[in-house]
């Protein structure tokens, strides 16, 4: 067994509390795919002279004319292979997923067949260091009291008190206790989020409308794009519906325009662009257009 705790705790818990100070919207997940799974650990393995790491993750490598792929899993429901768009071309060589070519019910039961505790294992969608599932009142205690207003996009009437921020990611409608419903009647989503102001706006769900978006930090799991647009698919959540898109690359940035636009993106999400089931890369999020 190797404890890598202090590697986790730097590389992905300290990251997802500076993302949220920042007022963005992280995936641990994909952090610590990119820097402890296929990295410290594959590292590791690789030192000892293992010759591959083998996860169960639902994704499949297929081999292309070019090296290794990246693909969707063949269970639609659990593809993993967004949280595995960090991966370069040199960890894919080296990583095994043996339950991507299989649904969950069928590991399942082979899984009871072998007499395996997991077999009945409920599935879990919890941030596995914040198991109670209040990731407010993790980072409140990380992260203190930050005590702000909640305002109507509108009229620019204070709605509410709020002790922080970051309890609060654009798009987000639960939660928000605000002293009145809108005059329409309508549900207030979360359209902006200001650190600075520490205020939170409120507004109708057309205002969360997103057309194009800029990627810092991209991440290919093939070749790189070029700087003219190619078709593809964008998806910005882990079990978000990907949607058709124009990407190019653009120095260091990865440029997308969304053919169909996505309704409530925050900053730090991650977008993995596909071509059909292949993943060719992704980027953190750090510029969205909304309609005017």
């Amino acid at each position: 067994m190797w404890d890598l705790s202090e590697e986790f705790a730097e590389a992905v818990i300290d990251d997802f509390i500076e993302e949220y100070r920042l007022g963005h919207t992280p995936n641990p997940c994909l952090r610590c795919n990119e820097t402890i799974k296929f990295t410290a650990v594959l590292d590791r393995a690789l030192a000892m002279e293992f010759d591959a790491v083998a996860t169960g993750h639902y994704a499949q490598i297929v081999q292309g004319a070019a090296g290794p792929e990246l693909h969707r899993a063949v269970d639609p429901e659990k593809d993993q292979s967004y949280v595995l768009g960090v991966l370069q071309p040199r960890q894919l060589a080296r990583s095994i997923f043996p339950l991507g070519a299989d649904t969950k019910d069928v590991i399942r039961a082979e899984a009871e067949a072998r007499g395996l505790l997991v077999a009945q294992k409920p599935d879990s969608h919890d941030i596995c260091f914040i198991p109670d599932g209040d990731t407010a009142g993790f980072l409140q205690r990380h992260l203190g009291s930050l005590p702000g207003e909640i305002v109507d996009s509108e009229s620019g009437e204070v709605l509410a008190d709020h002790d922080g921020t970051y309890a609060f990611t654009i798009g987000q409608r639960r939660g928000l206790q605000l002293s009145r419903p809108a005059a329409d009647g309508a549900p207030r989503y979360v359209v902006d989020v200001e650190i600075g102001s520490r205020r939170v706006t409120v507004g109708p769900p057309e205002l969360l409308d997103v057309y194009s978006l800029e990627g810092i930090k991209p991440i290919w799991t093939t070749s790189p794009l070029g700087e003219s647009p190619v078709e593809l698919l964008a998806q910005v959540r882990a079990h978000g519906v990907p949607v058709p898109a124009r990407a190019y690359a653009k120095g260091d940035r990865m440029m997308v325009e969304l053919l169909v636009p996505i309704r409530g993106i925050a900053l730090g999400q991650a977008v993995v662009l596909y071509d059909g089931t292949r993943v060719v890369g992704s980027a953190t999020i750090a510029v969205t257009t909304r309609a005017a």
